[in-house]
């Protein structure tokens, strides 16, 4: 019988990584993080507000995601232990900086929502999208997390 989630103890590399779980999050996790960094971007930055933070976060969990699904895929982990610790290591930092971006981002949206006419501008209704995304990044990144440690697990 055929399984998606790869065989216990191998870290997939090469086009194996789209085929695999918790490989095959690294997709949704750009698209998501790169819409969240996208919209932040587009909005204005008000002084003392979350957004840079944000925008930092979604930064930097893009590139770093990207590097590390390249890294997989060139098979440059050459299939030791420590590269599947590497990966649930990583997976739960990015996780909990997107959950605090989540967090202040909106609480960001709560205050402005309590300005006059500010539910009315395309930058509020921008930020809650960024919001909705944030969120979503973080459940995959939390998916990914658990995942990848169940991979760790059985090495």
């Amino acid at each position: 019988m055929a399984s998606n989630t790869g065989q216990m103890g191998y870290l997939p590399s090469g086009g194996a990584i789209f085929c695999t779980i918790p490989d095959i999050f690294y997709l949704p996790e750009l698209v998501f993080g790169g819409l969240v960094w996208c919209l932040i971007a587009s909005t204005t930055i008000i002084p003392y507000n979350p957004q840079a933070y944000v925008i930092t976060v979604s930064l930097f969990c893009f590139v770093v995601t990207f590097l590390w699904m390249m890294i997989f895929a060139c098979g440059s982990h050459r299939n030791r232990s420590s590269w599947a610790g590497a990966d649930v290591a990583y997976h739960a930092f990015a996780t909990l900086l997107y959950l605090s971006a989540s967090v202040l981002i909106a609480y960001w949206c709560i205050i402005l929502s309590y300005v006059d006419g500010a539910k009315d501008t395309l930058y509020y209704k921008l930020d809650v999208a960024a919001v909705v995304f944030c969120f979503v990044s973080t459940l995959v990144y939390f998916i990914h997390t658990i995942f990848s440690a169940i991979r760790w697990k059985s090495f």
